[in-house]
C-alpha cells in the first residue's frame, strides 16, 4: 500500500474501525490498533492476521509515543457521542493535540483523521464544536493531514439504523427529536475505502473531504425505513425541541450510555448534509442506502440479530 506499510489506528476498535482494518489489511498494510481493553475487542479482528490489537492508554503521552513508534502513518478516529463538555474536550481536542505531538516526536508525517459532517467551532453542540477544534489543530500542525467528514454511517453492526429497528421491535410508537433534520447516510465500507485511497494518494494531503451517500433523507424517513425493513412499522411522533430536551434529560439519568442526550438534540438543529459532490479524487461513487440496508435490516435477518442480542443480554 503506497509507502505506508505500518499504520497505527487510534479509536479503531469499534464498528467503523473494524471495516477500516479489513480494508487496509486486504491491501497489504500492517496495522496496530490501540485499545484499552484488548479482551473485549479481540473477536473483531480474529480473521485479520496482519492487524494487532495493542492494549494502551492513548491519553498518556508516554504510552502514546511508545505505541506510535515505528509506524509510517496514523489514522485518528476517536469520537464520543455522549458526555460533559470536558469529556468532549478530552476525547476530541486534547487527544488530537497529543497525537500531533507524538507524531512529530516519532517522525510520522502522515495522518488521516476521521471527523464528522457538521463539525465546526460555532456549531450548536459540544460534539460538533470540539470536532471542529480538533480539525483546526490538525490543519495548523504542519503535518501531511487529510480530514474526512462523513455524514451518519450505516452498515451491518451500526448503532444508527439498527438502533431504530430495535426500538420499533419493542415500542408501540417512536417519539422522535429532530424529525425533519436531513441526513445523507454513507456506507461504512465506502468510508473504509476512502481512508485507504487517501493513504494511497498524495493529492488528498491538505484536503478536507465530505463523505455522503447519494441521497438525502429526513430523520423521520430513515426511522420509518428501518422500522419497515425490520417488519415493525410504527407511528412516529415528532417532538418539538423543548420536549426532546426533556426526553433527553430523562434518558441521561438511565445507567450506561443514553440513547439520546441533550447534546445530541442540539446537534439535530442543523442538517447533516454536504453542498459538495462526493470527492472525485477517491475514484468511486458512494453506495445507495437501499442497496445495503435490506441485507442486514430485512425482517428475517433482523429477527436473527434480535435473538442473538437477547441471548447475550440473558448471559449478562
Amino acid at each position: 500500500m503506497h509507502q505506508f506499510n505500518r499504520i497505527a489506528v487510534i479509536g479503531g476498535a469499534g464498528f467503523v474501525g473494524s471495516y477500516i482494518a479489513e480494508e487496509l489489511t486486504r491491501y497489504g498494510a500492517q496495522l496496530s490498533i490501540a485499545t484499552r481493553r484488548r479482551e473485549r475487542h479481540k473477536g473483531l479482528l480474529l480473521h485479520l492476521p496482519s492487524a494487532d490489537l495493542v492494549e494502551t492508554n492513548v491519553h498518556d503521552a508516554g504510552q502514546l509515543e511508545q505505541f506510535l513508534a515505528g509506524h509510517d502513518a496514523v489514522i485518528s478516529m476517536v469520537g464520543i457521542l455522549h458526555g460533559s463538555r470536558n469529556d468532549f474536550e478530552k476525547a476530541h481536542v486534547q487527544l488530537t493535540g497529543k497525537i500531533i505531538a507524538a507524531c512529530k516526536s516519532q517522525g510520522i508525517r502522515r495522518i488521516v483523521h476521521i471527523s464528522a459532517l457538521g463539525a465546526g467551532e460555532t456549531a450548536p453542540s459540544d460534539y460538533q464544536q470540539t470536532k471542529g477544534k480538533a480539525e483546526r489543530l490538525l490543519r495548523d500542525s504542519g503535518l501531511d493531514v487529510t480530514i474526512l467528514r462523513p455524514s451518519v454511517i450505516f452498515g451491518a453492526g451500526d448503532s444508527f439504523l439498527t438502533l431504530f429497528a430495535s426500538l420499533a421491535a419493542v415500542a408501540p410508537f417512536i417519539p422522535l427529536a429532530g424529525a425533519d433534520t436531513r441526513f445523507a447516510p454513507v456506507w461504512v465500507e465506502d468510508v473504509a475505502r476512502a481512508v485507504r485511497v487517501c493513504l494511497e494518494q498524495d493529492a488528498s494531503i491538505g484536503q478536507t473531504l465530505e463523505l455522503t451517500g447519494p441521497k438525502t433523507y429526513t430523520l423521520r424517513q430513515l426511522v420509518a425505513y428501518a422500522a419497515n425493513l425490520a417488519g415493525h412499522p410504527r407511528t412516529l411522533i415528532a417532538l418539538p425541541e423543548g420536549l426532546a430536551m426533556l426526553q433527553a434529560t430523562l434518558m441521561e439519568l438511565l445507567p450506561g450510555k443514553p440513547p439520546l442526550s441533550r447534546d445530541n438534540v442540539r446537534s439535530l438543529r442543523v442538517d447533516n448534509v454536504s453542498q459538495q459532490p462526493f470527492p472525485a479524487l477517491l475514484g468511486f461513487s458512494p453506495t445507495a442506502l437501499e442497496a445495503v440496508a435490506p441485507l442486514y435490516l430485512g425482517e428475517q435477518e433482523f429477527n436473527r440479530q434480535l435473538d442473538r442480542y437477547r441471548k447475550q443480554a440473558a448471559r449478562r
